[in-house]
This record gives structure tokens, sequence and C-alpha cells, in this order.
């Protein structure tokens, strides 16, 4: 069992960056891969970016590839998502999430996170 904890959301203007992140606990952290989704009012939760467990292969949605990057330290059991070049189409709250293997699809994560909102102001 895997819990996360996401922080590092907030208010930005365009532009602007941020960097969030996804704190697990478990001593088992570095066998499960972690997602990204996001959710803007009135969506689906949607996926944004993906790392395997040894952060040796990653996965981006199109809209974000080339401005945020994930990556992970297994030594603190914390994944990262740094955001660069942010718009207004990238405010949603924005959820980590665990599973066995890397995927881009939400249905196979297992373990999420209460999420964190981030607001990108024109």
């Amino acid at each position: 069992q895997v819990q996360l904890v996401e922080s590092g959301g907030g208010l930005v203007q365009a532009g602007g960056s941020l960097r969030l992140s996804c704190a697990a606990s478990g001593r088992t952290f570095g066998n499960y891969a972690v997602g990204w989704f996001r959710q803007a009012p009135g969506g689906e939760r949607a996926f944004v970016a993906a790392i395997s467990r040894s952060a040796g292969d990653t996965r981006y949605a199109a809209s974000v590839k080339g401005r945020f990057t994930i990556s992970r330290d297994n030594t603190k059991n914390t994944v990262y998502l740094q955001m660069n070049s942010l718009n207004p189409e990238d405010t949603a709250v924005y959820y980590c999430a665990a599973t066995a293997f890397l995927s881009t699809l939400r249905s196979v994560y297992g373990h999420w996170g209460q999420g964190t909102q981030v607001t990108v102001s024109p």
C-alpha cells in the first residue's frame, strides 16, 4: 500500500513556472510507476505525465510535451512535475497516482493523492 500527498500548487501568471511534488509513504515506492493527471472545472481527469519505477522511461501528453518535465527521487520517495511556460489552459487540480507499470491510462492507477490546485492567470 502506498499513500500519496501532492504539494506545490498555487497561483502563477501566464508564462511562469511551478514545481509540483508527490510525496509517498511506504518503503516500496520504487516498485510503483507514478503518473500526474489533472482535472479542470467541468472536465474529466486527464493524463499529463508518467514515469517508470526506475525513472528510465517517461510519457507526456501532447499538450504539455516540451513544457513539463517529470522526474523522481526514490531515495526521497518523491516524484516531481516541473511545469514551465504555463498558460491559463493549464489551470486544474493536479493529482499524482501510482501503479505497477508505466501507463497513460487513468483506469490502471489504483493509488491517488488528494490533489493540488494550480491556477494560471492571463
